[in-house]
């Protein structure tokens, strides 16, 4: 297995692969044999009810702390000062850890919830040692720009959607543009680009499997940073192994060009924003 690169936001390295746990449940032997195969960036959230095993995963792992980079969300739910900082404290008793490399603010909700509070909130958090960096997820880009601004301590990333049916590249541009990496959940269209017949071909011709391909797409793209979900160890390896092939120019943009109108999976009804 190919070491995964990193990719620097704002000074801090990200590994360019990360292992998603949504709806993964007990999750640490899952955990576990992931950090074995090499993953070394593991995304959990209080919302997924995957930080116990999370936790108890990298501990069996053996491997040591500082190697993970690990992150975490509160929930939209719990947006307010004193619910968010008892929401991270929660989170971190969940992973019976003593911090996390990245404390993501899950879904904002500033027309309930002052943005201001939040993010000053979700900057508390990281200057009591709670987390050593700070982002947002699920936010447009006037949401980010704005986050930005209030925000009394650096974001770093944005965590978003992102897989070949759904045009994210106006948002890219402006995390580009703001020096942030953005993390991209749902990387395989929650398994519905698997059967694609355009990346079949594809694939079938460069003798990689289908998730290969839409992976090293995705992380084959400057500041883009997936993050697949599989409880199968052959699937997780077979994920991990994208940095050992390239994709050409065109073969990227065939697969830019799958976007399609009705491609995003994440968008409930009193959460999401206006998309850009």
């Amino acid at each position: 297995m190919h070491p995964i690169p990193t990719f620097n936001a704002k000074g801090v390295s990200i590994p360019k692969l990360g292992f998603g746990t949504s709806q993964m449940g007990d999750c640490a032997e899952i955990v576990a044999g992931a950090i074995k195969i090499g993953y070394r960036h593991i995304d959990t959230a209080w919302k997924y009810k995957t930080e116990k095993g999370v936790g108890e995963g990298i501990r069996q792992s053996g491997i040591p702390r500082h190697e993970i980079f690990l992150t975490t969300k509160v929930s939209h739910e719990y947006l307010r000062a004193n619910d968010f900082s008892r929401m991270v404290d929660e989170s971190l008793r969940n992973l019976k850890l003593e911090y996390v490399d990245l404390l993501l603010i899950h879904w904002p909700s500033p027309e309930k919830v002052p943005f201001d509070e939040t993010l000053h909130a979700l900057a508390k958090a990281k200057q009591q040692g709670k987390s050593r960096h700070v982002g947002v997820a699920n936010c447009n880009i006037a949401l980010i720009e704005e986050a930005i601004r209030l925000c009394p301590e650096p974001i770093i990333n944005v965590q978003v959607e992102y897989h070949p049916y759904l045009d994210q590249s106006k948002l890219l541009s402006a995390v580009r543009r703001l020096g942030l990496a953005m993390t991209a959940y749902c990387p395989l269209g929650r398994g519905r680009i698997i059967n694609d017949p355009i990346v079949a071909d594809m694939a079938k011709s460069m003798g990689k499997s289908v998730a290969q391909v839409v992976l090293r797409w995705l992380v084959q793209q400057p500041n883009v940073i997936p993050i697949p979900r599989s409880s199968n160890p052959q699937r997780q390896a077979e994920n991990f192994n994208v940095f050992d092939f390239e994709l050409n120019p065109e073969q990227m943009h065939r697969l830019h060009q799958l976007a399609r109108l009705d491609g995003r999976i994440a968008n409930p009804i009193g959460r999401a924003p206006v998309w850009d």
